[in-house]
């Protein structure tokens, strides 16, 4: 049987589907249902769908906020040399964000299923098949997202503790504290969700009260002025305000370049969309708001450290922004205070990571192009995608440890950051294609469009981030101590080369040599989720082709 037209599109209502490719593995098989209508894109029962929309935006708010909102405002003061050009990085990168949001809302409302990037890329690039899918995979499984953000975790935890962080104790905290994560949301999924929930909540609650109190200081407010000890702040007079602007372009381009990834997160609902009710509609809502609220933490936030902290206590350098903050109004025993906030939001981030990037590694099982394809998909035994969280958790767990203090866990942090500006630069230019006459048979047509030209500007910023890790430091400014600048460039550009090797192999080469070639059918798991499996069947030969 020929493969599908082209002009069809890739997500059908579940049905018996026998594509034809040259591919590979075999697994089991069981019959095909069909679902009502209003679950065609993805075969998933409402009763799996525990997402509303405060915990779409909380997946989202806490998966942005981490550690940047206290700690990046000093970084960035740094590279703009001015309070003036710090917030007009924060507002550029708040309109990359917003780009990158509207994108990504885009694609949720016209492919409403979980997987993100790889749902939408396969959606784009579909020959040679699979091989796009093979590319991400390997990603999607070998990353760790959890490693580098744990081991925050372990040492701002040790610091509110007032124990000396040491390189065994930070990794034996982060060790037990994401194999809480991995229980709470393995195990307990109403549960894990709500404290994902709650955690996401009092981050917001937190950076309000830095807002309003820093906003108090500003006006004169009794109980709010900086401590006689300190310098007091004279940052919002016009002519301090930009004294000592940066416009350099080596400058601007570090700032922005750390400031857009202070916004980086966007994205985080769409990797579980499966599971959010209503999909098309909370997506639309859910990530706006977030974002929203992301946008305004950032700029009252900032607005409230430079009414408090002088920009010579900002640029002095070994302490971050938010403890500055709090020793200059609530004095230096707020420390402690500060280091445990600090740590719960970290802790909220981590639960929305592992939340979504389980589900990624739950549907590349349910693709069927990965061994183990069974074991990634499934739900059992706590109807929650535990084999996708214990992936992502064995994973982080072993570059956790294996991976000593200095050059490594900096390589790390910037080898989780590399693939995704790919990833995105892959769906902005593959929606841009997909407004093309040449993509008019895929028919795309998603309830929510946004403009052309938000597109484009979302994929040059990603061109962008793309592009300026290539560019060597300035004397002075190298990225590592011992490894050359580029190297997590190299090795995440590998990566993808091992995931489409892993396509040439198996899913080309091999069924070509043998002889046959693969179809891929749609059945239904005991849990009612559906999943693709690969059926191998020989080559027809040339006279059975003519009769």
């Amino acid at each position: 049987m020929d493969g599908p037209s082209e002009t069809e599109p890739l997500l059908r209502p579940p049905q018996v589907q026998r594509k034809a490719t040259n591919d590979v593995p075999v697994e089991g098989h069981s019959s095909v249902q069909d679902e009502s209508d209003h679950n065609k894109i993805d075969n998933v029962p409402d009763a799996k769908k525990q997402i509303g929309l405060a915990s779409a935006v909380m997946l989202i708010f806490n998966r942005v906020i981490g550690t940047g909102v206290f700690a990046a405002p000093s970084i960035i003061l740094r590279s703009s040399g001015s309070v003036g050009m710090t917030f007009v990085m924060w507002i550029l990168g708040a309109l990359v964000a917003s780009a990158g949001t509207a994108v990504y809302v885009e694609f949720g409302t016209g492919l409403p299923r979980s997987g993100g990037e790889k749902t939408y890329m396969e959606y784009i690039y579909r020959r040679p098949r699979f091989m796009i899918t093979c590319f991400y995979a390997i990603y999607g499984l070998l990353m760790g997202w959890l490693s580098a953000t744990s081991i925050v975790f372990g040492e701002y935890t040790l610091n509110a503790l007032e124990i000396q962080p040491t390189t065994i104790n930070v990794r034996v905290v982060a060790f037990l504290c994401s194999t809480f994560c991995l229980a709470a949301h393995g195990a307990f999924l109403n549960y894990g969700l709500k404290l994902q929930n709650a955690l996401g909540f009092f981050k917001l609650f937190v950076l309000l009260v830095i807002a309003v109190s820093g906003l108090f200081s500003l006006v004169g407010v009794p109980g709010f002025a900086v401590h006689d000890e300190y310098d007091i702040p004279h940052n919002f007079t016009w002519s301090s305000f930009w004294e000592g602007s940066n416009i350099g372009p080596n400058a601007f381009v570090t700032g922005m370049y750390n400031v857009i990834w202070s916004y980086i997160g966007y994205s985080n609902a769409n990797y579980a969309l499966s599971e959010v009710r209503d999909p098309v509609r909370t997506i639309r809502r859910a990530a706006p708001l977030a974002m929203i609220l992301v946008a305004i933490s950032y700029l009252f936030v900032n607005i409230a450290y430079f009414a408090v902290v002088s920009k010579q206590d900002m640029l002095g350098g070994g302490t971050i922004a938010a403890a500055l903050f709090f020793r200059n109004i609530f004095g230096p025993a707020a420390e402690r205070i500060l280091s445990a906030v600090i740590a719960l939001s970290v802790l909220g981030n981590l639960m929305s990571i592992l939340f979504t990037q389980g589900r990624v590694v739950q549907e590349l099982g349910r693709e069927g192009v990965l061994p183990l394809s069974l074991f990634f998909a499934s739900n059992k035994p706590f109807n929650a995608p535990l084999a996708g969280l214990f992936t992502q958790w064995l994973v982080s767990m072993i570059i956790m440890v294996a991976a000593p203090p200095g050059d490594a866990y900096l390589f790390i942090v910037n080898l989780l950051s590399y693939p995704l500006t790919m990833f995105n630069m892959l769906i902005s230019g593959g929606l841009l294609l997909l407004y093309t006459p040449a993509f008019k048979s895929y028919e795309w047509c998603p309830p929510f469009r946004t403009w052309k030209s938000v597109v484009i500007f979302f994929f040059l910023s990603n061109v962008f981030l793309a592009v300026v890790p290539m560019i060597p430091p300035s004397p002075g400014s190298d990225v590592y101590e011992h490894l050359p600048y580029w190297s997590h460039i190299a090795v995440a550009v590998s990566i993808g080369i091992l995931g489409i090797a892993y396509w040439f192999v198996f899913f080309d080469w091999i069924p070509r040599k043998r002889g046959y070639h693969i179809v891929q059918e749609i059945i239904l798991q005991d849990d009612g989720v559906s999943r693709n499996v690969l059926r191998r069947i020989p080559n027809r030969s040339s006279n059975e082709r003519r009769a």
